[in-house]
């Protein structure tokens, strides 16, 4: 009996209309049944994989996401969120009626005093944002593309720590094994691009203290494995094993997979096994990687105007630069998902040296996707959101007055901004208070992000679900969660 228990609870869909086709079951009708089949087979759409039927659930504005990660969590007193009237609280401490009962973490809990320290860096007012947009100078490129950005100032989180932070950032839900946006939405939209994956992933090292970074981060969860992240090496070889072995011929590769994707076939055929489906679709896109990913990388046709645009480290495959350049070349092939990690942002002891390093890898690269994408005409139609985990304290850990201090993590309010397809160009949106501790107007949350990201693409976050384990899980999570209507172009 068991073993017929287990069949039945991993009958996919396509098993059930066979079967359904079997049986005969006239209310459906032979047309609509076949139509059904088709489109459950991969690469059924022309050019990519469909996507889940009866998505989108409305006109997009957007169709793929590129996300830039700054793993660490930057500092939003430093970056984004100017304070110019703290100068003049320079070592004060902090007053306990803006700490409240908030925990401190194990870094600064046992200090004695919580002194305040004022950015250290200019900040310029760029009037090309409605109502001028303050951006520190260490993005100074970054700022002068301020006429696309929304600058929202009000996230907050409940993670403290980094693991659990990066993690509901990522996936909705602090403990690992949830399904991460970019898995989602390969799910629910399927990929436009037959030769490449729809959600790829890229790390660049910083020169800052390093946060580990897993591959929960960009797994499938309970969905199909087919929707993992693929991880891109940081290397000139980003995919191993591209070549086939000496001696192989490419038809004869051809005829290999044909045998063993029979041979899978069956068996999810006897077995009823998802996963067996996925290992099909992954051998496919393998194949496929062999002829597409050498001439993904190889920027000999980009102009030395472009190149230069992205600054020298564009040459350097790994580097932020190289990938962003390598982003704005998966989304003209594609990708629907584009994730770019960048590490080092944990400035416990080092604001005043790294800060400015971990800027100068980031600024001039994003500043020319965007001006890429825009001149390309494909900004208006991907969605790029940059941010972190959490944000850093406005008192310093360390020696403030040597210089020699950085800032701990700080969940109530930090800094993200999106751009492109389907929201406003040159806005704010939220407020901290004066110390820049507190939220102070229109809270934001990592579910009221992920439904904005949902809508611009065209999913309604409340009805976008998927069964596993007897429950309903979305995205969104079960608390409400709401679209940044405001934000919306």
């Amino acid at each position: 009996m068991q073993p017929l228990i287990e069949y039945w609870f991993n009958l996919n869909r396509r098993q059930l209309l066979r079967s359904a086709a079997a049986g005969g079951l006239a209310f459906l009708g032979g047309t609509a049944l076949q139509q059904l089949l088709a489109a459950d087979q991969p690469g059924a759409a022309s050019g990519g994989r469909p996507g889940l039927p009866g998505l989108p659930h409305f006109a997009p504005k957007a169709r793929r996401v590129i996300y830039l990660y700054m793993e660490g969590a930057p500092s939003q007193l430093d970056t984004w969120d100017y304070k110019p009237n703290l100068a003049e609280k320079f070592d004060v401490d902090l007053p306990p009626s803006v700490r409240g009962t908030q925990r401190l973490t194990g870094m600064t809990s046992g200090q004695a005093r919580l002194p305040i320290a004022p950015t250290m860096f200019n900040f310029t007012r760029h009037p090309n944002a409605e109502n001028g947009l303050w951006v520190s100078d260490l993005l100074k490129r970054t700022g002068a593309m301020a006429h696309e950005l929304c600058l929202v100032r009000s996230m907050t989180t409940e993670q403290i720590n980094h693991g659990p932070g990066i993690t509901f950032m990522q996936t909705g839900h602090q403990i690992p094994g949830r399904p991460a946006v970019g898995a989602w939405l390969s799910y629910g939209l399927g990929s436009e691009s037959h030769d490449l994956p729809s959600f790829v992933v890229m790390i660049s090292q910083g020169r800052g203290q390093m946060q580990a970074l897993f591959s929960h981060l960009w797994g499938a969860g309970f969905l199909p494995g087919e929707h993992q992240g693929v991880q891109f090496r940081a290397a000139s070889d980003p995919v191993l094993f591209l070549n086939d072995p000496p001696g192989m011929r490419r038809d004869d590769r051809r005829k290999v997979l044909d045998l063993i994707g029979e041979l899978n076939r069956r068996q999810a055929d006897r077995n009823g096994d998802s996963e067996v489906l996925a290992r099909i679709a992954q051998y496919e896109m393998a194949y496929r990687l062999q002829a597409s990913v050498p001439e993904l990388t190889d920027f000999g046709s980009e102009t030395e105007d472009t190149l230069d645009l992205y600054g020298p480290d564009v040459r350097k495959p790994g580097t932020f630069a190289y990938n962003c350049l390598l982003a704005r070349r998966m989304a003209e092939r594609g990708v629907r998902f584009i994730q770019l990690y960048h590490r080092g942002w944990d400035h416990h002891g080092s604001v005043p040296r790294d800060l400015p390093l971990q800027c100068e890898d980031v600024d001039q690269a994003q500043a020319a996707l965007l001006a890429d994408l825009r001149r390309r005409g494909l900004l208006d139609e991907t969605l790029v959101v940059w941010g972190s985990e959490f944000g850093r304290t406005v008192y310093c850990q360390g020696n403030l007055t040597r210089m020699q201090y950085g800032r701990d993590h700080h969940p109530r309010c930090f800094s993200v901004w999106l751009a492109g397809g389907g929201i406003q160009r040159g806005i704010s949106f939220g407020q901290t208070d004066e110390f820049s501790y507190n939220v102070a107007e229109n809270p934001v949350n990592a579910h009221d992000l992920h439904a904005t990201m949902l809508h611009c693409l065209g999913i309604d976050h409340q009805r976008f679900t998927h069964k596993s384990q007897g429950l309903d899980f979305r995205l969104s999570g079960v608390e409400p969660a709401r679209v940044l209507q405001e934000i919306l172009a």
